[in-house]
């Protein structure tokens, strides 16, 4: 008998019809003599409407009334699933995430995981009963307050769950067949990758890969949970996202036994989310950088890439360009012009217009000439490189925005990803 937990998002539960079909699937893999706990996502896009009704209220909702109204969404999906899994004659039970043992710190809409006390839903497995747990939320023990863990926190609870109760495995189910080399809506020809390792998953979801939510990703690799992406629509093996040396039996079975052989390029990942800074006129001297950064971080931003220009000898002076979120532009931008100053640079340029593209592999440890390779595919489509930054296994480049579809789709070709067929997408959003 395996344990396993399964995560299924809001495009698997959409309707009556899409939670029947996933309560089945359930109970197939209870009837396989498994014992289940399920993480469940809002319906469809419910956490969105719910997040619309509460801006037509207030322009801006309190945090701590938006967490209990966006908990909703999920405690509606672990009930229905629950229900539907009683009617197929097998014992299911809900819990929401405080009822679960998620504990959170208290910081609402972005609660970070502080532990997990999974003792009623051991209490339900060994009773024989399928345990069915709304995602997303959690609970501050200090405050007694409800928290919601941010966007993708169903799959954050999912991983956090697999963890603390030691699971052979972790399933996450959405609406694609698995891990693609790149996101099929915009490159037909991606393939589905049967292995990815946690190194390059995170790399990828990092740099907007739609699949996996990176705090899960990192969640995983750093507990040793493998991560097997399935699509909820068909029986497909999916991809199996692994940790080198902290494979279950379970897991390694779907792996084969096979050796694992890094490939030179496991995937590209394009991202439209971000904006860059550029701090323009900054005196070339010891510290500037430092002074810019400080105050950059007073916002909490996300910083990204860092790009520093060599500065002009006639007047010795530099710019500095950055990237970060687009939704936290505006308070870095107020924060640096409040400090200009202080400073001393010139001025400041914002350009939310851009696009990044990352090439991901483990293999470029070892392998020679990728750079050049992906230099030449966006030189010969005509696509210009602004940004430029390179991890072990990783290159990104900036582009501009409405460009970034067009290279993703021509370094997928260069690098020789493109499948004989076109992928399937059987739902719309890739979660």
């Amino acid at each position: 008998m395996s344990l396993i937990v399964q995560k299924f998002g809001g495009s698997s539960v959409a309707d009556a019809e899409s939670i029947k079909r996933v309560a089945k699937r359930i109970v197939d893999t209870k009837k396989a003599g498994n014992d289940i706990v399920v993480a469940v996502s809002a319906m469809g896009d419910s956490t969105d409407e719910l997040l619309d009704l509460a801006h037509e209220v207030t322009p801006i909702p309190a945090p701590r009334e938006l967490d209990m109204l966006l908990t909703a969404g999920e405690r509606i999906s672990m009930a229905l699933l629950a229900m539907a899994i009683k009617s197929m004659g097998y014992d299911a039970r809900s819990f929401t995430g405080s009822q679960a043992g998620m504990i959170t710190d208290a910081q609402h809409g972005a609660a970070r995981i502080v532990d997990v006390t999974p003792g009623r839903l051991r209490d339900a497995l060994d009773e024989g009963a399928i345990a069915i747990v709304a995602g997303f939320q959690g609970f501050n023990r200090d405050t007694k307050d409800i928290t919601t863990l941010g966007r993708g926190g169903s799959d954050t609870t999912a991983v956090a769950l697999a963890a603390a109760l030691g699971a052979d495995i972790c399933e996450i189910y959405t609406d694609v067949d698995g891990i693609f080399t790149a996101d099929p809506r915009v490159v037909p020809k991606a393939h589905k990758l049967d292995r990815v390792s946690s190194e390059e998953m995170l790399e990828l979801a990092a740099a907007g890969a739609k699949v996996l939510y990176i705090r899960a990703v990192e969640y995983a690799r750093r507990h040793g949970v493998t991560l097997h992406v399935r699509s909820s629509f068909n029986n497909n093996t999916g991809t199996i996202v692994y940790n080198a040396g902290a494979t279950s039996p379970y897991a390694a079975a779907l792996l084969n036994g096979e050796p694992v052989e890094e490939p030179i390029i496991a995937g590209v990942a394009a991202d439209l989310s971000e904006a860059k800074v550029t701090v323009v006129g900054v005196p070339d001297i010891p510290g500037k950088a430092a002074q810019i950064f400080k105050i950059v971080a007073k916002t909490n931003a996300n910083v990204d890439m860092i790009v520093q220009n060599v500065s002009a000898a006639s007047t010795g002076l530099t710019d500095i360009s950055f990237t970060l979120p687009k939704s936290e532009g505006q308070q870095v931008l107020t924060a640096l012009t409040n400090e200009q100053q202080n400073v001393g640079f010139a001025g400041l340029q914002y350009d939310d217009q851009i696009g990044k593209l990352a090439l991901v592999g483990a293999g470029m440890r070892t392998n020679t000439g990728v750079s050049a390779k992906l230099f030449e595919a966006l030189f010969e489509a005509g696509i210009n490189i602004e940004m430029i930054s390179t991890s072990e296994i990783r290159i990104s480049v900036v582009t501009r925005a409405d460009t970034i579809n067009q290279a993703l789709r021509v370094v997928h070709t260069a690098f020789g990803l493109d499948g004989d067929g076109e992928a399937v997408v059987h739902g719309g959003t890739g979660r």
